[in-house]
C-alpha cells in the first residue's frame, strides 16, 4: 500500500529513543523526509546513523531540549531550513517520573505540565500556519493509555496528559476543513527503556503481562506501523480520534 508520504516532511519530537526513534525511522522507511530531536546527543547520532542506513538523506538531527521555549522556536526554525514547511508533526515527550500524589510538589507539576502539554501545544502553533496555508497537514500526539484508563503510582502522567485529549478533539474540528487530521497515539506497555526502567523500579511492572490479552508487551515498530498510517494520505478522513496500541488492555471500549 502506498501510504502517499514520500518526500513529506514530518518532524517527531522526543525521538532519539523509544517510541519517538521508532516513529522516525518507520516515517523514513516510507519515504517520508524526518527531522528528529533529543537532548541526549550520542544517542541523536546514532539514531540518526541508524536512519540514514535506511533512508539516505532522508534525515536532519538537532539536540533540543522540548521543555524550553526557546529552543523549541529555534528547532522549529532549523527544521524548515533543513527540509521545508513543516507537514507532518508527531509530538511526543518522555513520562514523568513514577510515584504517588504526596511525591510532587507545586514546581514539578509546573514542570510536568511544560513537558507533556505546553510543548505541544507550542510547536503545533507554530507549524499549523503553514499546514492551512498548503491545505495539508497531520498532527499526531503521542500519549498514553492512562488516559482512557489510568496507571497505578503514574499520577502525574494520568492526570496531565488527558489535557492532551481535549486539545485532540477541539484542534481537530476547527482546522478539518483544511486538509489538517489531529489524531492521538496512546502506547500500551511498550519493549522499551522507559519500561524497563519502571520494571527496574517495581518488578511486580512486569506482572502487568498478564493482565494484557496477548500476554505480551508490544514492539516499538507495532506502534510506529500505527502512527505513520495516521499521518499518511490513506488516513485522510480519521481526524479527533485516540487510538490506544495496547494489545487489548484497555478495558474499557
Amino acid at each position: 500500500m502506498d501510504l502517499g508520504i514520500k518526500n513529506k516532511i514530518a518532524l517527531v519530537l522526543a525521538s532519539s529513543k523509544g517510541l519517538g526513534k521508532a516513529v522516525a525511522l518507520e516515517l523514513a522507511m516510507e519515504g517520508a523526509k524526518v527531522i528528529i530531536c533529543g537532548t541526549d546527543a550520542e544517542a541523536l547520532a546514532n539514531t540518526k546513523a541508524e536512519i540514514e542506513a535506511v533512508a539516505p538523506n532522508q534525515v536532519a538531527a538537532f539536540v533540543s531540549d522540548i521543555t524550553d521555549e526557546k529552543q523549541r522556536k529555534i528547532l522549529v526554525t532549523e527544521s524548515v531550513k533543513a527540509f521545508g514547511p513543516i507537514e507532518i508533526l508527531v509530538t511526543n515527550a518522555g513520562g514523568p517520573a513514577s510515584g504517588p500524589f504526596e511525591q510532587f510538589n507545586l514546581e514539578d507539576w509546573k514542570n510536568i505540565y511544560n513537558s507533556l502539554f505546553l510543548s505541544a501545544v507550542d510547536i503545533i502553533q507554530q507549524v499549523l500556519p503553514s499546514m492551512k496555508a498548503n491545505g495539508f497537514g497531520r498532527i499526531l500526539t503521542i500519549t498514553s493509555i492512562t488516559l482512557k484508563q489510568p496507571a497505578d503510582n503514574l499520577i502525574s502522567s494520568n492526570a496531565v496528559r488527558t489535557s492532551l485529549l481535549g486539545l485532540v478533539k477541539s484542534l481537530s474540528n476547527e482546522v478539518a476543513n483544511y486538509g489538517i487530521t489531529v489524531n492521538n497515539l496512546m502506547p500500551g506497555y511498550t519493549s522499551t527503556n522507559r519500561l524497563q526502567e519502571l520494571i527496574e523500579k517495581n518488578p511486580k511492572v512486569n506482572e502487568v503481562k498478564e493482565t494484557i490479552p496477548m500476554k505480551r508487551f508490544g514492539k516499538p515498530t507495532e506502534f510506529a506501523a500505527a502512527a505513520v498510517f495516521l499521518v499518511s494520505e490513506r488516513a485522510s478522513y480519521i481526524t479527533g480520534q485516540s487510538l490506544a496500541v495496547d494489545g487489548g488492555w484497555i478495558k474499557g471500549s
